[in-house]
């Protein structure tokens, strides 16, 4: 079953929740790619589907959302909850950019991956987060007995329009984030000249989209770091997992260590600078050139042991 009605409140204004009501955990509720439909071609997932138990379809959920209408999920929700949220997707006959959208509340807990690649609105969660989340921080909610979730890209972008940061700062053009959580798709889609730096682990698709910007890593990033890389610079200071830089368009990636298997597989152009790593032809390991070494030396790493990858 699902409802609409009607929600008057002095943060949300006048919204219509959409509610729906779960008795076990549903994935992919709220993911504006119906879990990559451009992959599986509606096998896996298709906008046409009925969530199970409600009357609602997925598309129907992801359309109230675009409307800036907002969802309620009574009960638990599953894995990749609100994956690219706020993007008006291209394959879906969108413009490809970022578009307001309503916001997502949810009664229960949330398993892994919320919010991958996610750009505008915000997840409030009354139960837990499993991790790895997606390109989310926590901010001091507005609402009573809800946590508050809201895209890293977002805030860069747009400001934190009120917002306190938990476990983040803002210093200068630097958003320095320290909550302690292992995340996805860090800096999904940025597009503004600001340098997000997170201290600690992450986990897929750092950087994922880019176009300008800087995403810095204190640590170790897993797979598909800098996938469909588009412009700006990704650093990791650890290693990466494999498929690094798959699909890369323009821009440049340094990894201070190991950039894995399958390196640069269907890279276009760009730079790609690691201690090692095994890349895919016609991608090959070449010598570092003295604008190669100044380039490091600009990002505060030594060249020594530096190889260069195109």
């Amino acid at each position: 079953m699902f409802k609409i009605f009607g929600r008057k409140s002095e943060n949300d204004g006048d919204r219509e929740f959409l509610e729906i009501e779960v008795t076990e955990p549903v994935d992919c509720l709220g993911d504006f790619t119906f879990n990559f439909h451009w992959q599986h071609k509606g096998e896996k997932l298709d906008p046409a589907w009925k969530i199970p138990g409600n009357d609602v379809t997925f598309g129907e959920v992801v359309e109230h959302l675009k409307n800036n209408g907002n969802v309620r999920i009574k009960g638990d929700a599953g894995h990749r909850l609100a994956s690219s949220m706020g993007v008006d997707l291209q394959y879906f006959q969108g413009t490809g950019k970022d578009i307001s959208v309503g916001d997502i509340y949810v009664e229960g807990n949330v398993d892994t991956r919320m919010g991958i690649s996610m750009t505008r609105g915000s997840i409030y969660v009354r139960g837990e987060v499993k991790e790895p989340m997606g390109n989310l921080v926590e901010v001091k909610s507005n609402q009573k007995g809800y946590r508050q979730l809201r895209s890293i890209t977002d805030i860069v972008t747009n400001g934190l329009n009120g917002s306190k940061v938990v476990g983040c700062q803002f210093t200068g053009k630097k958003f320095i984030i320290d909550d302690g959580t292992i995340k996805d798709t860090v800096g999904a889609r940025l597009d503004v000249d600001m340098e997000i730096i997170k201290k600690g682990d992450v986990d897929l698709s750092t950087g994922i989209l880019m176009r300008q910007g800087t995403v810095r890593v204190n640590g170790n990033a897993g797979k598909n770091t800098g996938a469909l890389l588009n412009g700006g610079t990704i650093i990791i200071d650890g290693n990466t997992d494999d498929f690094t830089a798959i699909d890369m368009i323009k821009g440049t990636l340094i990894i201070n260590g190991n950039a894995g298997k399958f390196l640069a597989a269907n890279k276009k152009t760009g730079m790609i600078f690691a201690k090692k790593g095994s890349p895919i032809p016609p991608t090959e390991e070449k010598t570092l050139q003295s604008a190669d070494q100044q380039l490091l030396i600009a990002h505060t790493f030594n060249p020594t042991g530096f190889k260069k990858f195109e």
